[in-house]
C-alpha cells in the first residue's frame, strides 16, 4: 500500500486560522503582532523567503516591515538597524534574513537580535534554554517538523526517531526538541550524519526518518523499513531540461520508491518547506502573547 502523503500546505493553512484568532484576541487588547525583517543585498532566494514571511504576516492580521539595505551596507549599518528593531515596541520579532554578505560577520549580528525577540531562534540564548527545555521561541523548521508528526497523526513520544543531518538549523536543535519529556516530543533520538560509518543500519530501525543532509536521494528505499515514517526536509535544485526553468526541486528522499514502503512521507515541495514560514509567524504571535501576559 502506497504512503499516506504528509501534506505541509494543509498542516501549515489550519495552523493559520489558529493564528489568525489568536492575532484578533490579541487587537481586543489594542496589541498588533509585529515582525521587523532586515534584508541586506536582493539575492533572488532571499527575496524570495522574505516576501512569503510578509505575505504569511499579512494573512493573519499582523504587521511587518521589511527594511531593504544595499548589499554592501556596513556591518555596523546592519547592527544599528537590528538594535532599533529590538528597542521599537512595534515589533514583537526581529529576523535577519540569511545569508548575509561575506563582509558581515553573521554571528555577531544574530548575537545582537534581543532573545526576547528572536523569532528564528537562533540566539545561543535560545539554543540553551531548547536543550534545557526552558520555555523559548522554537526553531522553526524543527518547529515544522514536530508539528507536521504530531497533527498528522505519528506523535513521536516512544518512538525512534533517527534524524540524518546535525546542522545546527535542523539536525542539532530537533533531536534537542524531540528528545524533552513533553508533549509531542519523549522519543528516542538518533543522529546520524557524514561521519556515520554504516547510516543504513541506523535509519533502518527507526519508526521516523527525518531527512536533512542536503544530497538528492542521500536516503533510498533500502535504507528504510516497511511502514516507518519519513520526514523530508531537503530542498535541492536538480536539471531538468522538461521544466519551464531547466530545474526541479527535490528532496533528501528517493520519493517515489520511498512512498511504496513508508506509511507516510513529505512530498517536496509541499512538505516542510511551508510549515517553516508559518512557525515564524506562531514564534511572532507568542512573543506578543508573552509581552500581553497571555502566556507564562
Amino acid at each position: 500500500m502506497a504512503a499516506k502523503i504528509i501534506k505541509g500546505t494543509e498542516v501549515a493553512a489550519q495552523i493559520r486560522e489558529e493564528l489568525k484568532e489568536r492575532v484578533k484576541r490579541l487587537k481586543e487588547k489594542g496589541i498588533t503582532p509585529g515582525l521587523g525583517v532586515v534584508l541586506v543585498g536582493q539575492d533572488p532566494a532571499s527575496v524570495s523567503y522574505v516576501t512569503a514571511k510578509a505575505k504569511g504576516a499579512e494573512e493573519i492580521g499582523m504587521f511587518e516591515q521589511t527594511i531593504n539595505l544595499p548589499a554592501d551596507a556596513s556591518e555596523e549599518e546592519v547592527l544599528r538597524t537590528v538594535d532599533r528593531l529590538n528597542r521599537d515596541p512595534r515589533f514583537h520579532g526581529v529576523l535577519v534574513q540569511l545569508p548575509l554578505p561575506k563582509h558581515v560577520n553573521t554571528e555577531k549580528v544574530i548575537n545582537f537580535i534581543s532573545p526576547e525577540k528572536d523569532v528564528d531562534a537562533f540566539h545561543p540564548v535560545n539554543q540553551g534554554k531548547l536543550l534545557r527545555g526552558e520555555p523559548c521561541p522554537l526553531p522553526c523548521t524543527p518547529h515544522g517538523v514536530q508539528q507536521l508528526l504530531v497533527r498528522s497523526g505519528f506523535d513521536p513520544g516512544g518512538k525512534h526517531v533517527v534524524i540524518c543531518g546535525r546542522s545546527n538549523i535542523v539536525g542539532k536543535p530537533l533531536a534537542a526538541m524531540l528528545m524533552q519529556k513533553k508533549k509531542g516530543a519523549n522519543a528516542t533520538v538518533t543522529v546520524v550524519h557524514t561521519g556515520t560509518k554504516d547510516m543504513a543500519y541506523f535509519t533502518r530501525q527507526a519508526d521516523i526518518v527525518v531527512a536533512a543532509m542536503g544530497a538528492p536521494k542521500a536516503i533510498t528505499a533500502d535504507m528504510i523499513r516497511e511502514g516507518a515514517v519519513v520526514i523530508d526536509v531537503g530542498v535541492n535544485r536538480v536539471e531538468d531540461p522538461t521544466a519551464a526553468k531547466g530545474f526541479r526541486l527535490v528532496g533528501d528522499c528517493d520519493f517515489e520508491a520511498i512512498k511504496e514502503k513508508a506509511a507516510a512521507i513529505t512530498p517536496v515541495p509541499g512538505g516542510v518547506g511551508p510549515m517553516t514560514v508559518t512557525m515564524l509567524l506562531m514564534n511572532t504571535v507568542e512573543a506578543a502573547e508573552r509581552e500581553a501576559g497571555l502566556i507564562p
